[in-house]
């Protein structure tokens, strides 16, 4: 027996050196190895993962050291049917910039650089006001709290936010401040299911008082191929305001043209009188 081992061990020896020998690859993700100041190499990035073009935020965040670009080309909203006054609102150019800090944590920057808002009281037929101009600036915060290796089939998230008030007449007129937890579970190597709660505290000027909002959301995102994709999401809100909810199904295709640039475009169709109706169109770049 003792034979028996030793000649066993002989033959494991040099396994043995090998695997003491060979260097483990570091992690892309280690947060020892990269930050803001020492970007994560660009053959080693996570796959592209978005906020937009969805509501459903996305848990993932930017790689460390790296910028990424979100931007809503055109934005269009028209307030619901179903109320007495009727907005009107263009959104060109607006901006998220990212940057990745480290390991799980992306700071965020969003800019409205020019908005339009109109006005029609009820029974007119002109809009009588015009409201132009640069909307509120938001910086936000993400950090995820599991599954920021994209590996695993659960990724969750927060995301802090404040709205400052810089957009004078067209923006809320006062500092608002939220609250994000996206959620993303892997249900196949195509399908995603996406969920979120956001809670925010935000300002009405024309009644002068703040109120307590919240918008949960689902989304389901599905690849047809590497290149083109579909999210289809339901949406409602409901706010301490106004005390009713208001409820959503949103389509938006996917189009990947390469691992660093996405395009999409997309509607909010409402599926009450008080909802708005949404249409857009934008892109995604990162560097």
């Amino acid at each position: 027996m003792k034979q028996l081992f030793a000649m066993l061990l002989l033959c494991l020896l040099p396994l043995l050196g090998r695997a003491q020998d060979a260097p483990k690859p570091p992690s892309p993700y280690d947060s020892a190895h990269f930050s803001w100041r020492k970007p994560v190499p660009r053959n080693r990035l996570r796959e592209l993962q978005p906020d937009r073009p969805g509501v459903t935020e996305s848990p993932f965040t930017v790689d460390a050291g790296h910028v990424q670009l979100e931007i809503d080309a055109l934005r269009l909203i028209n307030s619901g049917s179903g109320k007495a006054k009727q907005d009107r609102e263009w959104h060109v150019a607006s901006s998220m910039l990212k940057l990745g800090l480290s390991r799980r944590t992306d700071l965020q920057l969003e800019m409205p650089l020019y908005s339009v808002a109109k006005q029609r009281p009820a029974g007119a037929k002109e809009w009588e006001e015009r409201n132009a101009g640069f909307g509120d600036v938001t910086l936000r915060v993400k950090h995820n709290f599991l599954g920021d290796d994209q590996d695993g089939s659960l990724a969750v998230a927060v995301i802090g936010y404040v709205q400052l008030p810089s957009g004078g007449a067209v923006g809320d007129g006062a500092v608002e401040y939220g609250l994000v937890l996206p959620i993303d579970i892997e249900l196949s190597e195509k399908t995603n299911l996406e969920a979120q709660i956001e809670t925010a505290l935000n300002y009405d000027r024309e009644q002068d008082r703040r109120f307590v909002h919240m918008m949960p959301s689902v989304a389901l995102e599905y690849d047809f191929t590497k290149k083109i994709g579909l999210v289809a999401e339901g949406v409602a809100q409901w706010n301490t305001l106004q005390r009713r909810w208001e409820v959503s199904a949103n389509i938006a295709p996917i189009l990947k043209l390469t691992e660093n640039v996405q395009l999409d475009a997309g509607t909010h169709l409402a599926l009450n009188r008080q909802t708005n109706h949404e249409y857009f169109v934008g892109l995604t770049l990162r560097r």
